[in-house]
């Protein structure tokens, strides 16, 4: 993988990582209904590229399917998820994305890969294991079954994504936006309450949180990730991902006062080895296609 776009992977991480920190506050603190913010944050998405939605794309169907998958099954569960779970627990069960989509990859795209980064993959998910594990918050949940939900749904996607052909990343973003937002507004009416009211009693801070949510982590992050996703083979790019939650523990850290110790700071290492050892066990030299 060529410097600048591992660069840009971790940005895009990172970008993720600051995400989930807003999405606590909107959540927790403002109580918005979670449906409902999924749902908004894609109507926006869709009025933002709106100039994009012409011409009709080809395969347009498949196109459809994606963006249910990565759009309104991963966001709507995802969001649902995190009001009904602990953050600790949650970002464990997130990680399921990383072997679902290296398994996808490797039966359905019959991508290449070698012992040496089956290896990095599962030492860099024990390593974010040990970061984030924490035994008294685990425990069996609507939010956690809805999470993995989430995750699955996001590594289908992901894996269809790759065999779309002749749409460019900000074009499917417009197309996740307006295929997305719909289902989520029915589920949003049919599931919760208060919308309206929450969402005024937010204020600034909430259209804040929107604004980002919108252009920074879906128009910007996720066509920035779809883009590399196209480039490059996903049983890279997803172990790659894993920089995340270890960006989250360390903003945990510096914004809300998290406490780090010796095991947080074994298990970060544990995670950049493995890391490590998926860039350099690559089955050839890999080169942007």
């Amino acid at each position: 993988m060529r410097r600048a776009d591992f660069l840009l992977l971790m940005f895009v991480c990172f970008i993720w990582a600051v995400n989930v920190v807003i999405g606590k506050l909107v959540f927790v603190h403002m109580a918005v209904p979670p449906i409902y913010y999924a749902a908004i944050r894609f109507l926006l998405v869709a009025g933002v590229l709106a100039p994009l939605l012409r011409p009709l794309p080809e395969q347009l169907g498949r196109i459809a399917i994606v963006a249910l998958l990565v759009g309104a099954g991963h966001f709507g569960l995802l969001f649902l998820g995190l009001t009904a779970s602990t953050p600790s627990s949650a970002a464990i069960v997130l990680q399921l994305g990383i072997p679902f989509t290296a398994i996808l990859s490797v039966t359905v795209l019959r991508e290449r890969t070698t012992t040496k980064a089956v290896v990095g993959t599962v030492v860099a998910l024990a390593g974010v294991l040990v970061v984030i594990w924490n035994p008294d918050e685990m425990r069996a949940s609507i939010g956690l079954l809805a999470i993995v939900g989430s995750t699955l749904s996001l590594s289908v996607g992901s894996i269809l994504l790759k065999r779309l052909r002749h749409i460019e990343p900000l074009r499917l973003q417009a197309w996740v936006g307006v295929i997305s937002w719909l289902p989520l507004a029915l589920a949003s009416l049919t599931l919760e309450s208060n919308q309206l009211a929450t969402s005024l009693d937010g204020g600034w801070l909430f259209l804040a949180a929107l604004v980002f949510s919108v252009v920074v982590v879906t128009v910007w992050a996720h066509t920035s990730y779809y883009g590399l996703l196209r480039r490059y083979d996903a049983n890279l790019i997803a172990p790659l991902t894993l920089a995340m939650p270890i960006i989250t523990v360390a903003l945990g850290v510096l914004i809300t006062g998290d406490a780090v110790g010796p095991r947080q700071i074994a298990g970060s290492v544990v995670a950049l080895a493995g890391v490590a050892l998926v860039l350099t066990g690559r089955p050839a030299p890999l080169r942007p296609r």
